[in-house]
């Protein structure tokens, strides 16, 4: 018995909407894939035309980063020197308030003021960075650096960490307390029917059940530390050097970019342009390098339950 007209009308019409609901959910899909593939292909292209200039050998061992004196000296340590000490600093301040956090609002918070603090942490996460770098500029160092330390220089390293901190600290409190949130209620049930208290609970069974998720959150938050550039270009200055002294002026790979970028360097075939490329370019391959260093942890390492 064949179906009427109307209804393969009607099937064919489904197909049809399926086959364009398809056809745009992947096309959105190469998109994004096109858009990385072009970000790449950029970074690459330019940052070989780099280092037929400059020894990549000299890039990435020299101790000394003047790209605008003479032949120009490339040696990409300070940055890296720079963007490691906020980025460290950082995580001191962000990882115990942001992992604090998460701790309260699963373990501790009533529901109604966890409803209450998650949107508070979502508008923190919202705050544009220039902003940040602002408030470092004209708050964190005159009213909290030089008043402990009367020597440091308006632009430093330690007021450029403490905002990056702040900005991690959603970062790590809404992915530990997924985690947290993740392990089941009927371990704590268990630690509580053996006279454990809440702390115990916590340090004992929460913890170290959510290890990984923890872990791959503060490696999360140190690519993102890693990465930031308004904030960091404002506070800590534009001064290439190795050094471990968080109160003086430093430069980052990301500040870097910024300064060539605002017009410090004549756009061309010029080394001194070509050379924010290859900062870049090493600076995507650090991130991709801690965003596979977490998801394998969260893959070794992760906890399952039945």
């Amino acid at each position: 018995m064949q179906s009427p007209p109307n209804e393969l009308l009607g099937k064919s019409r489904v197909r049809v909407g399926e086959l364009f609901i398809h056809g745009f959910l992947a096309l959105c899909a190469l998109v994004s894939v096109l858009t990385t593939a072009g970000i790449i292909w950029v970074l690459v292209s330019e940052s070989w035309h780099f280092f037929q200039q400059v020894s990549p050998i000299a890039f990435l061992t020299g101790t000394v980063w003047e790209p605008y004196t003479g032949a120009g000296s490339f040696g990409v340590l300070p940055l890296i020197c720079g963007t490691v000490l906020i980025a460290g600093g950082a995580l001191l301040v962000g990882v115990p308030i942001g992992l604090g956090v998460a701790v309260f609002m699963s373990e501790y918070a009533p529901p109604w003021f966890r409803s209450l603090l998650k949107p508070v942490l979502e508008v923190l996460a919202g705050i544009p960075t220039v902003v940040y770098g602002y408030f470092a500029l004209t708050f964190v160092t005159p009213n909290l650096i030089q008043t402990w330390v009367p020597t440091a220089s308006t632009f430093n390293g330690a007021s450029a960490a403490i905002v990056v901190g702040i900005m991690i600290i959603p970062t790590i409190a809404s992915l530990c307390d997924d985690a947290f949130r993740a392990v089941p209620r009927t371990l704590r049930e268990a630690a509580y029917a053996l006279s454990a208290t809440k702390v115990e609970v916590t340090l004992r069974i929460v913890l170290p059940a959510a290890a990984s998720g923890v872990a791959a959150a503060c490696i999360l938050a140190l690519g993102r530390a890693v990465g930031e550039t308004m904030a960091v270009a404002l506070a800590a200055g534009s001064t290439p050097a190795i050094t471990l002294n968080p109160f003086r002026s430093v430069q980052t790979m990301t500040g870097y970019i910024v300064q060539v970028q605002t017009g410090d360097a004549s756009h061309g075939g010029t080394p001194a342009f070509r050379s924010l490329y290859a900062v870049g370019l090493l600076l995507f391959l650090m991130t991709l390098g801690l965003n596979l260093l977490s998801t394998m942890i969260g893959r070794r390492f992760r906890e399952k339950y039945e």
